[in-house]
């Protein structure tokens, strides 16, 4: 059954997560940067946030964190209690959510950039007040990118750095072995063993681990041979000043250790993080 989905940001994971969804159900998008919308033809386009709020069953948050809590206080004076919110911001815990926007039904997702040729990994928790079916409608939107895996709240922090950083790490380490003339197949295989192994110090279950790093790895792999961007161009596309990506890079070059590079990613998601 077709829903009526409104996404709030319209960056690299709004519109990747659009152009997922828009053929399943209908899609009303708003971004405060008027140039991001102005030339879609498919897709509905608000005129500010109240009229998208209004107007769909359930609500995507995919703005950059330093923009949500202007989002969040702009919405939830008209944000009525029927409506779904899913947000894909990181380190935003639901339960500040709902302490901002009351006894709302949120589901939170953190999906990679393998989403961009349907391989993401996204993972998924519920918040206090969502129910198992708004927890299905969620893994539905985001199977239609790739694979989905719910998981414990407590463990996103290791996911962030996983799955989130992950591709930044790779996308450093394969451009030396493309430039070597060296097999990237075999080097993808030796990265998830790896991931793997950092994945499980991080905290994550073996099961947890193997998924989320071979979908990662994989998904990196496929990004290079199907959008044929130079891997440094990918690893800046999510690499931000202060963010849990830059933190594992320069673990990674001061060590040259995997392991390091996640402990380090982990602990900036977790700083970064506002929970309550």
């Amino acid at each position: 059954m077709k829903k009526t989905i409104g996404i709030i940001g319209f960056g690299n994971m709004g519109s990747v997560i659009s152009e997922g969804i828009k053929s399943k159900h209908r899609l009303w998008v708003f971004d405060k940067d008027r140039t991001k919308t102005k030339s879609l033809s498919e897709i509905n386009v608000a005129n500010n946030l109240v009229d998208l709020v209004n107007k769909v069953d359930a609500v995507i948050l995919a703005v950059k964190p330093q923009d949500f809590d202007d989002v969040l206080e702009e919405i939830k004076k008209y944000l009525i209690k029927d409506k779904l919110i899913v947000s894909i911001a990181a380190g935003i815990s639901t339960r500040y959510i709902e302490r901002t926007l009351g006894d709302v039904r949120v589901v939170r997702v953190m999906p990679n950039m393998g989403i961009k040729v349907g391989h993401g990994i996204s993972c998924l928790s519920k918040g206090k007040f969502a129910t198992e079916k708004d927890f299905d409608f969620a893994e539905e939107l985001f199977d239609y990118m790739g694979k989905t895996l719910r998981i414990e709240e407590e463990k996103m922090a290791a996911v962030t750095a996983v799955s989130g950083s992950g591709p930044g790490f790779y996308f450093d380490s394969i451009e030396s072995i493309l430039a070597g003339n060296k097999n990237p197949e075999e080097f993808t295989r030796e990265f998830i063993i790896s991931l793997t192994r950092a994945a499980e110090e991080s905290g994550l279950k073996h099961e947890e681990a193997v998924f989320i790093a071979s979908g990662t790895g994989n998904a990196c792999q496929l990004l290079l041979a199907e959008t044929k961007i130079p891997p440094l161009e990918l690893k800046k596309q999510i690499t931000s000043k202060g963010g849990t990506t830059l933190a594992g890079l320069d673990a990674l070059h001061a060590t040259g250790s995997l392991i390091e590079a996640v402990k380090a990613a982990k602990k900036r998601a977790e700083e970064l993080s506002k929970k309550e």
